[in-house]
């Protein structure tokens, strides 16, 4: 008996638990004209979070407002300015009909913001008021208004870091999706430039930004775009890198088929010819549609120099790109399987400086490698001020100390050093780790059959690139399939007066930059 006095107690203390708890708020419900419901459903909604704030308040004659807000998201000090000084203290101001509504009179005299929005739902308010707006909601008034208030801390536009350039501008994407905007702006003042809006996450509500120029992007990239980024359903997105992953052609392969870019200058280039940008909001890096395997290698000085000077540098760019992914593979083959093709006086060096290691050439090797990426890894992670430091210093204590304890040869590591350093002339750092990763697949080959295996990689990794598209676009795009009018702008680099047609793979309608006349003689 006494047990089940106990149960029944604890059951009824539940119960009574439970029924104090707040009911779930509908927020397909339409905004009512009964404040005081509304104010207990927005404090519903918002239970438990301590940065929303409701300041419900009287004005002219008698009649309740409920000013909601994020603390934090909104700048109070305008919000004081621009809406609370004159609507508590100034009243109606003058050239106002007699007739007007409180809401109209708010909406066009009261509130000195750049947009101002009505909205009918609940979760309208909250979606709004979670954006950096502020709710206004009038008693007797059927719907609420938004006004843009935004006034949270953001990050001063700096030069980007990962791609600098000698002759080009310095300001760089920020973490504010309207800033971003407004950089590609200042740049083509033009009512083609066009901002598609998306919203993606259930949870973190993202802005998506699908920037195009109209008539020059092609309608089937833009409805290709559309249909991949209305397909994604997730929780939160957190950044162009998770967008990225989402609609990526072929997830599993080593090289990127979407370029990013922390420049805006990149990115209005980009879309001169053709090319869709994504700008995904609380993220400094936006996406470029399609990509090439030539972007990967093309730098944005490529531009701001001249052509004579951009085409050597190219040059020198696409062989130190084959030297970063072969040298050491080659190396291995040739000192272990194929002796025979290294000159003898070469070879006798070579010879010599091996003699006492215990290690064979492709576990040499790839203990090297390792240790180099390990270093490169750590400088990149530690802070600026000693990052580099470190990694610097690493690599010549622990190159010479290894040459001293016959660990490893000298030749070693002179070859992995010269590899690190023709690694670091690729411009696009993700396009330079997929160069990194098939190195390693590369060197393992040569170690197990010599320049077969040299060959029979290279033929395999031709074969991916050329089947590999982005967007429909083949990635080896103008080689394979050739076409030779957008052939001015790949290993070589003609001067601008030469580019006067866009790449015929990307662009629309309008495929023509300036007339010919303009061609110099």
């Amino acid at each position: 008996m006494h047990q089940f006095r106990k149960r029944k107690t604890l059951q009824d203390l539940f119960k009574k638990k439970t029924e104090s708890l707040p009911s779930k708020v509908n927020t397909k419900d339409t905004i009512g004209s009964d404040l005081s419901d509304m104010e207990q459903q927005l404090k519903k909604l918002f239970e438990n979070c301590s940065d929303f704030v409701i300041r419900p308040f009287f004005v002219m004659d008698k009649v309740k407002i409920l000013l909601i807000y994020i603390d934090g998201l909104v700048d109070t000090n305008l919000l004081d300015e621009v809406f609370l000084k004159p609507m508590i203290f100034e009243g109606k101001p003058q050239g106002v009909e007699e007739t007007s509504s409180l809401g109209k009179i708010i909406e066009q005299h009261l509130i000195a913001v750049t947009q101002v929005k009505n909205v009918s739902k609940l979760g309208e308010l909250a979606d709004g008021i979670l954006k950096a707006n502020i709710g206004v909601v009038i008693e007797g008034e059927a719907n609420a208004m938004l006004a843009e208030l935004p006034g949270y801390e953001k990050r001063a536009i700096e030069e980007p870091a990962t791609e600098v350039t000698i002759r080009g501008p310095k300001d760089g994407f920020t973490e504010s999706l309207r800033t971003n905007t407004t950089l590609l702006r200042r740049r083509i003042r033009s009512t083609k430039l066009k901002f598609e809006s998306f919203t993606i996450g259930e949870l973190s509500q993202t802005d998506v930004v699908m920037a195009y120029i109209d008539g020059i992007a092609a309608d089937s990239l833009l409805e290709e775009v559309r249909s991949r980024i209305g397909r994604i359903q997730i929780d939160a997105l957190m950044g162009s890198e998770m967008l990225e992953e989402f609609i990526e052609d072929v997830p599993y392969s080593p090289f990127p088929q979407i370029q990013n870019t922390e420049r805006p200058d990149i990115l209005i280039a980009n879309l001169l010819e053709g090319r869709v940008g994504i700008i995904v909001d609380n993220t400094p890096f936006a996406l470029v549609i399609p990509m090439t395997f030539w972007s990967g290698l093309q730098a944005a000085d490529d531009y701001y120099e001249r052509f004579i000077y951009t085409t050597f540098i190219r040059f020198i760019r696409y062989v130190l790109f084959n030297i970063s992914l072969f040298l050491p593979s080659l190396y291995v083959a040739l000192s272990t399987f194929h002796p025979k093709l290294i000159p003898t006086s070469l070879l006798f060096s070579v010879a010599a400086a091996r003699e006492g290691v215990p290690f064979p050439a492709i576990v040499e090797a790839l203990m090297m490698e390792f240790v180099f990426e390990g270093l490169r890894e750590a400088g990149v992670r530690l802070p600026k001020a000693i990052g580099s430091a470190v990694s610097i210093v690493g690599a010549l204590v622990i190159g010479q100390a290894a040459v001293q304890a016959g660990i490893v040869s000298a030749p070693m590591v002179i070859v992995v050093a010269t590899t690190g350093i023709a690694s670091f002339s690729i411009p696009r750092y993700n396009f330079g780790t997929s160069i990194r990763l098939i190195r390693f697949i590369m060197l393992i080959l040569a170690g197990v059959l010599g320049l077969y295996g040299i060959v029979l990689g290279f033929i395999a990794l031709t074969i991916h690139l050329v089947c590999l598209r982005s967007f429909g676009v083949p990635y080896f795009t103008p080689v394979a399939p050739q076409i030779p009018k957008d052939l001015k702008d790949v290993i070589i680099r003609v001067p601008r007066w030469a580019l006067n047609q866009r790449p015929t793979f990307l662009a629309g309608k309008d495929k023509i930059r300036f007339p010919k006349g303009q061609k110099r003689k």
